[in-house]
């Protein structure tokens, strides 16, 4: 099946103290379960595929999600910014600008 989006969120888990920390501890795995109901509220189960994933890299701005096909990388996902995501991004085709990588890391220094 050809999807339109494809909804990549890490639920990567370290051992307790790992100096990278994780994703899950960041509350991904329930970022997951919504982006899944998201998907079925709207009935996009056609069109969008979502997985759970191992470690994409940007531990210290997890929670991260990876929306193809357009390759963009989303960090410090809440549960509450999911339906954003699939507002904007996802029906309507604008990435959330304030959510995006490159934007998280130039407002840390980076």
């Amino acid at each position: 099946m050809k999807y339109s989006h494809h909804i990549f969120v890490c639920i990567n888990q370290r051992p307790p103290g790992h100096p990278k920390g994780d994703c899950s501890s960041k509350g991904s795995r329930d970022v997951f379960q919504k982006f899944q109901e998201e998907v079925e509220k709207r009935q996009l189960w056609e069109k969008v595929a979502v997985n759970g994933t191992t470690c994409l890299g940007p531990c210290n701005l997890g929670a991260s999600v990876v929306v193809y096909p357009e390759g963009i990388w989303y960090g410090q996902v809440g549960v509450k910014d999911v339906e954003e995501i699939m507002d904007q991004h996802i029906v309507g085709g604008k990435p959330v600008e304030r959510l995006l990588l490159s934007t998280l890391a130039a407002a840390m220094g980076g």
